[in-house]
């Protein structure tokens, strides 16, 4: 069940992602490839998935709802450069009054049954009322790893572009390349 949102903790939660972000997603391998220690499949109740212009969005929803997605665990190493690399490509500031999505703890279920708390991005105030009125649910919770064929007329958000401003490079924060550290190996890179 989806907690409140919260300020800025030093808690190194893992990440639960449900869309782009998972394996096989275009931001995974930008992103978090070569940076994680254990991605795995999970889910989480209380939250409906929305159809998005290519990317789906999370919003609270009845306690039966469930989201199919990934627990994605950082390196230790490469923790808070994916953290930061997260909350920019979803348009997240800590206490950010225009954010798009907001950072927030939750329960995922791993496949073993056994619960960890994790962060996720839900869809942010007021999209999320937007979306709860007049979106397209992804029915049964599991949106596509490789994205949806369409965008759905009504949530064409012309305030966000597929990939969200200054994204479009996200190379800057997947550390140094392999011509720039020889000792890592080139899946790391």
């Amino acid at each position: 069940m989806p907690v409140e949102p919260v300020k800025v903790r030093p808690d190194r939660l893992p990440f639960f992602v449900y869309g782009t972000l998972r394996p096989g997603g275009r931001h995974h391998a930008r992103t978090l490839r070569g940076r994680t220690a254990l991605d795995e499949p999970a889910t989480i109740t209380g939250a409906l998935l929305y159809e998005g212009p290519g990317y789906p969005y999370a919003v609270a929803g009845p306690e039966d709802a469930r989201i199919h997605g990934a627990l994605i665990t950082p390196r230790a190493a490469d923790y808070e450069d994916v953290r930061c690399a997260l909350d920019l490509l979803e348009g997240y500031t800590p206490g950010g009054r225009d954010n798009l999505y907001e950072r927030v703890e939750t329960l995922a279920a791993r496949s073993d049954g056994r619960t960890v708390r994790a962060w996720v991005y839900f869809a942010a105030e007021p999209l999320a009322a937007r979306l709860r009125a007049s979106g397209t649910p992804v029915e049964g919770g599991d949106w596509p790893a490789g994205g949806p064929s369409r965008t759905p007329a009504n949530l064409d958000d012309s305030s966000r572009s597929e990939d969200p401003p200054g994204t479009d490079d996200l190379s800057r924060t997947e550390g140094p390349s392999r011509t720039e550290d020889p000792s890592r190996p080139a899946e790391q890179v």
